[in-house]
């Protein structure tokens, strides 16, 4: 038998290693399949979703619906208002008035504004960085006073809010599809399309469009325009990189918030977020500033924001995120996004376990969430977060707001729909809770958690304490928390 000749030896060799070298990561075909997963775990009609490299849009696509009756589907003609996400140009139009010298951030607000008749001691920078309730500039608590800025813009520029959005940010950049949003009229004469808005109660019912604006929120918008801007920070084209660091940094590195957008560092990558959520839109905007790359998330109906509740400061219980993070910056190839009960009970180890835990978290966290229209979603919250204890079982040592929320948002399920005490949990609840406030006494939300859980358990002394902490509780604005508060303590009266 004659033996081949060597060319074909070689080539064949060749043929052989080449098939058995490992397929190169496919970050977009991977991250796709996440994106449709989540949008029907949160019952999303429409999404627009855009990963931008450099100046390079890497993946862009448009899921679902923009009207779910006519079966119209989502597309780039669509424009999304984007909420909070607004704030984030009222930062850098912040930067511009300090650029050129008509404002300083280290000034008291009353300085603009006097009708509000605010202490001096509540600067400019400390509503600008969400840190002028409480005690001032010391922490991070989500506030509407951020509007107070429309004024302080407008008195600091000598133009309307709109006329300085617009000659500053809108017209340089030619962004064409870029509003704020006044009422239905302009919608009707400008032609805006808008998705059609989406709430998720008896099932995903039509919504309403929020109309107005201020420098908080009101912007609507699309993908294109979103990267131009997206672009043009990263240019320093509007600001100069000085002001752009300045606004990522803060008031203080180891708060969760800068001047009109969040930061913050996860394992080892620096995160520059925003977020925007309306009853019936939500939105995300993701930089990761070491590998130039930005994630932009646009949809009909809160829940891409609601259920990982972004407001406490922490980007990273936001299963987009992670997914995100997973596909284009870790890429993790053999962690799957969303676990089910059985999948829980596997003993796989990974090689980003820090990862692998915070996915663990988010998903009972948006399990919870979802439990409200589920409640079988409450054994996969409750799966999840035992996983991670029996894994890490020094909870105190993790826990936070979030773990938290969770923890009593599970017992708030089980009463609204009468399902029982569900007291899986309670002893941890009451540590965790303790650990939050001991680090943070006067937190809004841990107390009417804690005020809840013990009135619940019929623990009426402990209840009153941390309904009468809020109360309380100097240089707070008026917020649901505080309304549970007062109407807790009337009804003990009464």
């Amino acid at each position: 038998m004659k033996s081949l000749p060597k060319f074909v030896c070689i080539a064949l060799l060749v043929f052989s290693c080449a098939k058995k070298e490992k397929p190169l990561f496919d970050s977009a075909n991977k991250f796709e399949n996440e994106l449709q997963s989540l949008q029907e775990f949160f019952h999303i009609p429409g999404i627009a979703v855009s990963v931008i490299e450099g100046d390079k849009t890497i993946y862009q696509n448009y899921l679902g619906y923009a009207d779910v009756a006519s079966q119209t589907k989502l597309d780039s003609t669509f424009v999304f208002p984007i909420a909070s996400i607004t704030k984030v140009f009222s930062g850098v139009l912040m930067q511009k008035l300090v650029e050129e010298q008509k404002i300083s951030l280290d000034a008291p607000i009353q300085k603009y504004v006097p009708q509000i008749n605010a202490p001096d001691s509540i600067l400019v920078k400390h509503v600008l960085s969400h840190t002028s309730q409480g005690e001032v500039g010391k922490r991070f608590y989500y506030s509407s006073r951020f509007g107070i800025l429309t004024a302080i813009l407008e008195k600091a520029s000598g133009k309307s809010f709109d006329e300085y959005m617009r000659s500053e940010i809108l017209e340089p950049l030619a962004l064409q599809n870029t509003h704020l949003l006044r009422d239905s009229v302009q919608v009707n004469q400008d032609n805006l399309k808008i998705p059609t808005p989406y709430i998720l109660d008896n099932g995903t019912e039509k919504g309403f469009v929020d109309y107005g604006y201020s420098s908080s929120a009101g912007i609507v918008t699309d993908l294109n325009d979103l990267k131009v801007f997206n672009k043009a920070l990263d240019d320093n084209t509007i600001i100069s990189e000085k002001s752009k660091k300045l606004m990522f940094s803060g008031l203080n590195e180891n708060l969760p918030y800068g001047y009109g957008v969040f930061s913050q560092q996860f394992n080892d990558l620096e995160l520059i977020w925003g977020y925007g959520q309306y009853d019936c839109y939500s939105s995300l905007w993701l930089k990761v500033p070491s590998k130039n790359i930005t994630l932009l998330l646009l949809a009909n109906n809160n829940l891409l924001s609601d259920p990982a509740r972004l407001i406490y400061g922490d980007v990273t219980t936001s299963l987009f995120a992670l997914s995100f993070l997973k596909n284009y910056i870790y890429q993790i190839e053999d962690m799957v996004l969303l676990e089910s009960i059985e999948g829980v009970k596997s003993k796989k180890a990974y090689k980003n376990q820090d990862f692998y835990t915070k996915k663990l978290l988010a998903q009972a966290l948006a399990e919870s969430f979802m439990a409200r229209f589920d409640t079988s979603k409450m054994q996969t919250s409750a799966a999840l977060l035992e996983k991670v204890f029996s894994e890490s079982p020094d909870y105190l040592t993790y826990a936070n707001l979030n773990l938290l929320h969770n923890l009593t948002f599970l017992k708030d399920v089980a009463f609204y729909k009468d399902l029982g005490e569900f007291n899986q949990f309670d002893k941890k609840i009451e540590e965790v809770g303790e650990k939050v406030l001991k680090e943070d006494p006067e937190n809004p939300y841990a107390n009417v958690y804690m005020g809840v859980y013990y009135d619940r358990k019929g623990n009426i002394d402990k209840a009153r304490n941390h309904f009468q902490i809020l109360i309380n509780a100097e240089n707070f604005s008026k917020n649901w928390y505080t309304i549970e508060a007062e109407n807790w303590l009337k009804n003990q009266k009464d």
